[in-house]
Parts: structure tokens; C-alpha cells; sequence
């Protein structure tokens, strides 16, 4: 099943046509995507009993971030052996673990914008929380989530690693750095959810591709160490990591340019597809 939030409705996607949930279901479960996951197995329940058949057209352009307002994102470090290699780190031997702010996400073609020169790219698979976990197994990890889709965690480089202490958080999570989308998918969709393949590319030059399942940690190690420390709540994101390929290990570095389009895709969720912009505070706006 794919659930999308269009012009901030909650629908159930079908190939090229939607259902609208709260119409569906006489108002039983919320027009509001995020309240979806408060409820998840009750909807879960209410939908695989007879789901509605979408009528609905769409275009992937008004489809809104799949989570609105999560109360926790979680992002993971070095989570691909390649990826620490180029980055000229060790590879870590539990996961390193920061946030991104809510306030970062967008939709899947929503403008990226860039506040400077040293903005780079990271296509990342994003699991999406349904069920509380606190202090999970790994083996029951997989039972607390709702579903996968694509992320992007852009990073302004500068900030992020500019001082004496690595500022993550911050370079991470400007206006428009966390686009998502364009729909959750649940595991069920997946015939291996834990190793698909992912791929970035900017106006058509492929820049990073990797699978998920090179992870060093895994969905559910990372759920299960995470939980051990603070509960993960339901819509709460959780981006996995990145693949080799970023451009400030290029050499010479590479970063995000104005008027380029930025894709993001995960073999069987979908694409993200978001033109870059200058901000205000790009040289190039500056004049």
C-alpha cells in the first residue's frame, strides 16, 4: 500500500489515481496524513479489509511530504562502509546518531534552496515510524514500522563541519533540506526490504548509487539501538544513511548549482524530483 498526502489530504495511491482516506472511511480516520500514524494499525485493520479503489487522477506535483510535522528525525552518519572510506573516517562501531529539524522537510518537488556555495546531496532511504518503539529487539524492529520512502538530506557543508565541534544539526537543516516522498510504502510492498537500490542524480549525471543492504547498521539495528535510549514515536523519520558519491569528497568538490534539478530514487518507492534554487542568501541573489 502508498500513502501520499495531496494538497494536504491523506490518499492511498493506485498507480496514476488516488483514494481520499477521510472520505473513504466516512471521516473515521483523519484527513491529516500525520494523524494516520497515531492510528496505524487501526487504519491498517480498516484498509487491508477492503481498501478503497482510487478515482481520483493526481500529479506527482501536488503531492505534500508523506510526514508533516514529525516530533522526532533522526539522521544516521556514515552508515555506508564507502561512504566513511571517502570521508576519510573509520567506520563506526555504533551508530552516529544527529537530528534534522522538522521545519527542514518539503515535498518531493518542492524547490531546494541554497543559502551558499557549499551545498551537497544525500539520497537516503527514510523509514517512517508506526508503532512506539521503546527498547525493541531487532527482531521486532520491522514490526514498528510503517513504511519507507526517499529522503534527501542536504547538507550545507561550511556550517556543518565549520568549528572546533561538527555542527550536523545545523548544516542540515536550512529551509527546504529535507525533501520526502513521494509516497510511504509498506514493507509488505517490498520484496526486500532491506536491500533496494538507491540513486542520486543531478539534471541527468548520476552522482551516487549504492543499496541499501551495504548499510553497516541496518533498519532494524538502527531502531533497536535508537529505542534503547529514547522511544520512537509514531511519524517520527528516520533517515539511514547515504551511499559513496557526495560532493564535497569529489575531487575537485562539487556542490548543488542554481537551476538544476536534483532526483533522488529508491527502487520500488519512487522519485523525488527537485529543482535547485538560489536563496536569498546565494551569492548569485546577492547579485
Amino acid at each position: 500500500m502508498r500513502i501520499a498526502s495531496r494538497r494536504g489530504r491523506a490518499v492511498i495511491v493506485e498507480g496514476n489515481l488516488c483514494a481520499d482516506i477521510a472520505n473513504a472511511s466516512n471521516g473515521a480516520f483523519s484527513h491529516r496524513v500525520d494523524d494516520l500514524y497515531e492510528e496505524w494499525e487501526g487504519f491498517l485493520r480498516w484498509a487491508r479489509a477492503g481498501a478503497p479503489k482510487g478515482d481520483q487522477p493526481f500529479e506527482v506535483s501536488e503531492l505534500d511530504a508523506p510526514v508533516q510535522r514529525p516530533r522526532q528525525v533522526f539522521g544516521i552518519g556514515l552508515n555506508y562502509l564507502d561512504h566513511a572510506a571517502e570521508s576519510g573516517v573509520a567506520v563506526p562501531t555504533s551508530p552516529t546518531v544527529f537530528t534534522k529539524f522538522p521545519t527542514c522537510l518539503v515535498g518531493p518537488t518542492a524547490t531546494v534552496e541554497l543559502p551558499s556555495t557549499t551545498v551537497d546531496w544525500e539520497v537516503e532511504l527514510v523509514a517512517v515510524i508506526g508503532r512506539t518503539a521503546d527498547r525493541v529487539s531487532e527482531d521486532d524492529a520491522w514490526a514498528h514500522v510503517a513504511g519507507l520512502t526517499v529522503g534527501q538530506d542536504i547538507s550545507e557543508r561550511t556550517v556543518q563541519l565549520d568549528g572546533p565541534v561538527p555542527q550536523f544539526s545545523m548544516g542540515k537543516s536550512y529551509r527546504t533540506f529535507g525533501p520526502i516522498g513521494p509516497w510511504l510504502v509498506t514493507p509488505d510492498e517490498l520484496e526486500r526490504p532491506d536491500d533496494l537500490e538507491l540513486q542520486c542524480s543531478v539534471s541527468g549525471r548520476v552522482l551516487q548509487k549504492g543499496r541499501t543492504g551495504e548499510m553497516v547498521f541496518s533498519v532494524s539495528e538502527l531502531i533497536s539501538k535508537i529505542s534503547q535510549i529514547c522511544p520512537m514515536l509514531p511519524g517520527d523519520l528516520l533517515f539511514t544513511g547515504t551511499p559513496p558519491g557526495v560532493g564535497m569528497a569529489r575531487k575537485p568538490q562539487e556542490f548543488l548549482q542554481p537551476g538544476t534539478i536534483l532526483i533522488s530514487e529508491i527502487e520500488g518507492i519512487g522519485k523525488l524530483a527537485n529543482p535547485v534554487e538560489a536563496g536569498p542568501s546565494h551569492p548569485q541573489s546577492a547579485g
